[in-house]
């Protein structure tokens, strides 16, 4: 007889491949049909809300692995909220304005840029958007990401433009914004101003010198040493702005000293005059006075080739790290210049042009860009002798975030928001205290970022983008920035669209009745400039937040990279503080970004990038999800073909006991074969009581933002707790014994348990997967149509019994000593496999009692055939794994059953079934019947 056919063998057709690249469009498909985004609402509708509000990627081009871990983290958030009964909406939104498409826009025009309509140019922009919206959205759709596709939020939207320009309005009443001349960081290659959240900082090689200033009217200390020539001594990377020089700035407390070299005599700071010897390499420098830098006020030097005095300030600025203690000031050419100059009355002077080269003001170096200026520069001060030292000095230096190339400090009128204006960087920073920041670091890096801030350039010298709605008296000249034309410019925008601004007439754009506070005439000119983009992903609180009704303000989470604390969480913040007087979030979650295997960032130049479509046709979507979850996206995240190949061996043994799980219960039906806890045994009790403590860290995990805790959980669980000990155990009952046998159906109880808990508590990360056993089990047929509607599960309290956990931990301790004297008995060849076993086993005292009451199931425990428990043993037998535990390993006695393989000694007896066990003879003849 073939008794093979008796057993009850696993049936599934949940396959063992999983051929993610091509299961997960038919899943998305089967999502898109059900509509389980609206479905998921609808079930949680009028239950608390947990808004996530999404942070707008830029729609440039097709996205990355920063943009696809970044949302892969929302949709863990937003479907474990939703699942835990949360109305959890995920509005997506796109960021439409601005440079980097611009430019796309324009390198794609050519020489006809130079001739394009600006109204041409933004029709190109907005297309371009428009195109990679759309790309974008089924891109993250393929992510597995569930979120409102269908209606998102663009920056382009007339609705969130009028609603941009509403929160400038606002911030005019409030008397936040003001128009000035001041240093900015100015890109002379895109030609316009950049806020600081748009610099990056890379190492730039530049000329370090050192340059004599000879003193024109000496002060008061310095007036009794005037029988030789004197100078001070500055020390620059920055050549370029020497021309643009009117001071030198010296630190009121400091120690100065004169210094006599050869027959000159330098003025400098005390504690600089060893290293500035070193580089001069001045030969015994003689100090001839000393004084402090206060005394220095008032004198003036000349400008070593051109003419024009150089005063004499002080300035708190001045250090001692480097230099000379005396600092060349130039107020159109730095913050603390421009500061310190301001306070003394100095002009701000900036003789250089959009495109970085020298005005006619300088005309020795007309025409020069700033940067090929350099040599020029020293060869000026060399014919003067002016020049003491140059070396060349290597430094971080700050870059345009888009065509990565070096920036400068240029003073220009631009348009800037007051962070001292009511206290405002007072009270965001009262704010930041107030927000959960996760990981906590974040708290102390955006606070520094908030204490240190200049005034926010709000201003772009381009055209894609939300008009700045000001106007200029064509009479006067004032700067005019009115909140009547900001709301009057609203209404058309929200019509029209942003381009009106450009496009219109007076008539439609301006307030009726508008006349120049200054001169009372009423005719204007429109300003060109259009805003920051960061102002317009910086007030999507106000446009998305408080205008969608599913949504709410402040949102429970923000969610991005941790560059995002000096962009979009910085900008946010302020805007909302500004006219709100309250943070847009309560908390902010920051995470790292992919890295290469060796630990480099990945960048196109580098040759390290790679698409997230790439991996998605090799390893599907899912297994990039596992990865998001399985490192701490708090720190950068290595990732490589190499590392995703060791990650699949992870899903695979996820995977694999699902389908044990599934195939194991083909014939179960809860709401039949159910056997109450109380009713189980303990291996099975104890089994549960697992699932429980895995429920219960997972759902911790989850409300902590810790992924990688519940994927440490879920695979220690499957491949220790399930694979290596309970379903290894389980076999021989689920195989083996009746179908109908209260033993087998305890064990399915279990197995259903544990395979509903499962499937609910990976959904969040791997839902392709879990929505694929979803539909895998019979047991849900008629139920919830998909695992996401089925809820997060609860601990069940009836499952948890730490008591027998803890008398299970002994009895795991007693199963590992055995395994490793079955493995010895293997390796003398005392036995073939365990189930040839029989195993001797002698404990004391406590040990003793729990085997003893465990003695009838400890074969099937130890997946051995006999067990005798009580067996006089010597020492030579005491296990090195389990002090005061004895073991012994010899050969089972009996025949070994044709179907179970156990060796029993009970085989033969069955007249029918002369090679069978008298459990499995049973079996058949139920089978039979």
């Amino acid at each position: 007889m073939d008794y093979k056919a008796t057993l009850n063998l696993p049936k599934t057709d949940f396959p063992m491949r999983a051929n993610l690249p091509r299961r997960e469009p038919e899943i998305l498909a089967r999502w898109e049909e059900l509509k389980l985004y609206h479905r998921l609402q609808e079930a949680n509708a009028g239950k608390p809300r947990f808004i996530l509000h999404d942070g707008p990627p830029y729609a440039n081009n097709h996205i990355h692995l920063g943009q696809a871990l970044n949302k892969i983290l929302k949709d863990f958030v937003v479907k474990f909220r939703s699942m835990s009964g949360y109305q959890a909406p995920l509005i997506p939104g796109w960021d439409c304005h601005g440079l980097p498409i611009e430019l796309q826009v324009e390198k794609a025009l050519g020489a006809a840029k130079k001739t394009a309509d600006p109204m041409e140019i933004i029709r190109h922009c907005r297309e371009h958007a428009l195109r990679f919206v759309a790309v974008q959205r089924e891109e993250f759709r393929r992510l597995g990401v569930l979120a409102d596709w269908d209606r998102p939020y663009l920056t382009l939207d007339p609705e969130y433009e009028a609603a941009e320009v509403r929160e400038l309005g606002r911030l005019m009443e409030l008397g936040a914004l003001y128009r000035r001349k001041k240093p900015v960081y100015w890109c002379p290659t895109c030609v316009t101003a950049l806020a600081e959240a748009e610099v990056e900082y890379g190492k730039n090689v530049s000329p370090s010198i050192y340059v004599a200033f000879p003193i024109r009217h000496p002060s008061p200390p310095l007036a009794p040493l005037g029988d030789r020539p004197l100078s001070v001594v500055i020390w620059t990377t920055t050549p370029w702005t020497l021309p643009a020089n009117l001071a030198i700035a010296f630190h009121p407390d400091f120690e100065y000293g004169a210094f006599a070299v050869d027959d000159r005599v330098y003025v400098l700071a005390v504690d600089r005059l060893a290293a500035t010897a070193k580089a001069l390499r001045w030969r015994n420098p003689r100090e001839l006075a000393r004084f402090r830098g206060h005394q220095l006020a008032g004198g003036t030097a000349s400008h070593p080739w051109i003419e024009r005095p150089s005063v004499f300030l002080l300035g708190a600025h001045v250090t001692l790290d480097q230099g000379t203690g005396c600092v060349h000031t130039a107020p159109g050419h730095g913050t603390e210049d421009y500061e310190v100059g301001i306070a003394n009355g100095l002009d701000v002077y900036c003789p250089v042009d959009d495109h970085g080269r020298f005005t006619r003001e300088v005309p020795e170096l007309e025409g020069q860009f700033v940067f090929d200026a350099d040599r020029a520069v020293l060869e000026l001060l060399r014919r003067k002798g002016a020049l003491l030292h140059e070396e060349r000095y290597e430094h971080s230096y700050p870059h345009c975030w888009r065509c990565k190339k070096p920036v400068i400090f240029r003073a220009t009128e631009q348009w800037f928001i007051s962070v001292e204006h009511n206290r405002l960087r007072e009270r965001t920073l009262a704010e930041i205290d107030r927000v959960q920041w996760i990981p906590p670091w974040g708290h102390d890096r955006i606070r520094g970022m908030m204490e240190s801030r200049p005034d926010w350039c709000i201003s772009r010298q381009r055209v894609w983008g939300v008009p700045i709605p000001t106007v200029y008296c064509a009479a006067c000249g004032t700067a005019i920035a009115d909140p009547r034309v900001a709301e009057h410019a609203a209404r058309v925008v929200a019509q029209r669209g942003a381009a009106a601004w450009f496009s219109g007439t007076n008539d439609e754009l301006l307030p009726p009745g508008l006349r120049c506070p200054q001169c009372g005439a009423a005719e204007f000119r429109r300003e060109r400039d259009i805003l920051d983009v960061w102002f317009d992903s910086g007030v999507s609180h106000a446009a998305v937040l408080e205008r969608r009704p599913e949504l709410q303000s402040p949102a429970d989470l923000y969610l991005e990279g941790s560059d995002q604390h000096r962009g979009w969480f910085h900008t946010s913040l302020l805007t909302s503080v500004a006219t709100r007087r309250r943070a847009p979030y309560k908390a902010v979650l920051t995470h790292g970004f992919f890295v290469d295997a060796e630990g480099k960032k990945m960048s196109k130049s580098l040759g390290n990038v790679v698409a997230p479509a790439q991996l998605i046709s090799k390893y599907g979507a899912e297994v990039l999800r596992l990865w998001v979850s399985a490192t701490d996206y708090r720190d950068d995240m290595r990732i490589s073909p190499e590392i995703l190949d060791r990650l699949v061996e992870s899903y695979r043994r996820l995977r694999n006991t699902a389908r044990f799980l599934l195939g194991n219960l083909y014939d179960f039906d809860p709401d039949r074969h159910r056997v109450p806890a109380a009713e189980l045994c303990e291996l099975d009790r104890w089994a549960l009581h697992r699932t429980h403590e895995l429920a219960a860290r997972c759902r911790e995990a989850y409300e902590r933002y810790e992924f990688h805790v519940v994927y440490h959980s879920l695979i220690n669980f499957c491949a220790v707790d399930m694979s290596a000990l309970y379903l290894d155990i389980c076999k021989d009952r689920l195989y083996c014994s009746p179908a109908a046998s209260p033993e087998r159906r305890g064990a399915q109880t279990v197995l259903w348990n544990i395979l509903d808990c499962l499937a609910r508590l990976m959904a969040p990360i791997l839902s392709f997967t879990a929505e694929e056993i979803w539909l895998h089990a019979p047991q849900y047929r008629g139920k919830a149509e998909s695992v996401f509607l089925a809820g997060f599960p609860p601990p069940v309290a009836e499952w948890r019994d730490p008591r027998l956990a803890e008398r299970w931990d002994r009895v795991l301790q007693v199963r590992s000593a055995v395994t490793k004297a079955l493995e010895e008995a293997r390796r003398s060849r005392i036995i073939g496999h365990p189930l040839e076993a029989r195993v001797l086993v002698a404990a004391q005292d406590g040990l003793r009692e729990l085997l003893e009451s465990l003695a009838p199931d400890l074969a099937s425990l130890l997946i051995v055939s006999q067990v005798e428990v009580g067996a006089p043993l010597s020492e030579a037998h005491a296990s090195p794994v389990l002090p005061g535990l004895r073991v012994k390993v010899e050969p089972a006695r009996g025949k070994k059953c044709q179907r179970c393989w156990n060796h029993r000694e009970d085989v033969g007896q069955s007249a029918a079934h002369p090679g069978l066990c008298r459990r499995c003879a049973r079996a058949v003849e139920a089978c039979r019947e």
